[in-house]
């Protein structure tokens, strides 16, 4: 049971409206994903320094920290996370902002929940993306270094790419 679910999509969603966050977490749930649900920005924080998820929904507007903000901090901590921000209070401004902070998609409420899955897959198609590009140009500099490098240099820059990846 737990190799099942080691391999579904790990999802953060992040919405105040807890009605909605719990519809969209069972259908989601349902589509095989891992779903965890949080009401606050704040909250999410705190999930994501002690679980690791691949994707994150977020909703723009929240009391407190709204999802920009979330966004901004999640990105900067976790580079490989794909999130998307959902919102029924878009404007084109918002969505440019959103994008220049790292957003891989801004879409509206209410949702087509087809459309919803088709930018989950994308997103997550484009963090493992990130990831194959990131650890194949870290072999072939582990490569180079082998060949360049004392075995202290190595395990110096080894060293210093593993804290990149935290």
């Amino acid at each position: 049971m737990a190799d099942a679910q080691e391999r579904k999509i790990k999802l953060l969603i992040v919405d105040d409206e807890v009605d909605f966050l719990e519809a969209l977490g069972e259908r989601l749930e349902m589509r095989d994903f891992l779903v965890r649900t949080v009401t606050t920005g704040a909250d999410a924080l705190d999930l994501c320094g002690t679980e690791k998820f691949d994707l994150a929904l977020i909703d723009l507007k929240m009391p407190g920290m709204d999802g920009q903000e979330l966004l901004a901090r999640i990105k900067a901590a976790h580079r490989f996370l794909e999130v998307i921000i959902l919102t029924g209070h878009g404007s084109l401004g918002s969505a440019v902002e959103c994008a220049k902070l790292g957003a891989f998609s801004y879409l509206p409420k209410p949702y087509q929940l087809d459309e919803l899955l088709m930018v989950l897959k994308d997103a997550y198609a484009e963090r493992l993306m990130k990831k194959f590009a990131a650890n194949t140009a870290r072999t072939e500099e582990l490569l180079r270094l082998s060949q360049e490098e004392s075995p202290r240099g190595i395990l110096r820059r080894m060293k210093e790419l593993d804290d990149e990846d935290r």
